[in-house]
């Protein structure tokens, strides 16, 4: 009996450690995100379950800066963050000014620091030419944030934009549908949690299944689970491309 009830015991216990790294892991070194609209596409798309990298940008002490992969979000990353009008809610966008760059759009084409830059990743769904969203900095031709407002208030330089300390100018790669930093604003260096590292499974489903927990979602699950599955999509690798 004493022997059964060591072996129980151990049993418990190497759960228990089991169970308490994985908590640990899921909640301080990866997180589970949900892509809720198609500002990324086709980067990701609406419905792709990331795991992002919450290790990457987190501040490195004196100690384990030797030890661990940290570093600073760099232009081309691919970011999750809390969005600075409401950090209740995560974005994904992609890094395009870093600190001190100079940044300006003119007929779609994003120039850093004075040089073009060669951008394979974005999405182009609109030839048409939107003064703002075109080129810019602009005078807003319709609403924007007062945080973006701030911005082009104090930020702009011979009409580029200069991207402050402790700040980054991010974007969609779905250029004419991205609500972006042109709108609210840069992204505080504190507010980025991580980078996604895999789409851990995709499922086609529609922005507003994925705004909250509606009974239609878990239907559309129980009945097209297999079907809207984007199978192809599992494990595939979300990675940043560098911009200089």
């Amino acid at each position: 009996m004493k022997k059964f009830a060591d072996s129980a015991r151990d049993f418990l216990h190497e759960w228990s450690l089991n169970i308490l790294i994985l908590l640990f892991g899921t909640t301080t070194l990866v997180q589970a995100f949900i892509v809720p609209t198609g500002s990324m596409e086709s980067t990701v798309l609406i419905g792709d379950h990331l795991l992002v990298d919450k290790l990457s940008y987190a501040p490195a002490d004196s100690f384990s800066k030797h030890l661990l992969p940290y570093t600073e979000p760099k232009r081309g990353d691919v970011i999750v963050f809390r969005y600075p009008m409401d950090i209740r809610q995560n974005f994904v966008k992609r890094v395009i000014g870093v600190p001190g760059d100079h940044l300006r759009i003119v007929d779609k084409v994003v120039y850093v620091n004075g040089k073009a830059l060669v951008e394979p990743y974005t999405q182009h769904v609109d030839s048409r030419m939107e003064p703002y969203r075109d080129n810019f900095p602009a005078q807003p031709n319709g609403p924007v944030a007062d945080r973006a407002q701030e911005m082009l208030s104090a930020q702009v330089s011979n009409g580029e934009l200069v991207v402050p300390a402790e700040s980054y100018f991010a974007m969609g790669d779905n250029r004419e549908n991205s609500l972006d930093s042109r709108y609210w604003g840069f992204v505080p260096r504190e507010n980025i949690i991580g980078k996604p590292l895999v789409i851990f499974w995709s499922y086609d489903a529609p922005t507003e299944q994925w705004a909250g927990d509606s009974g239609s979602h878990y239907l559309d699950l129980a009945k097209n689970f297999f079907t809207k599955t984007r199978w192809n999509r599992t494990l595939k690798l979300v990675r940043g491309i560098p911009i200089e």
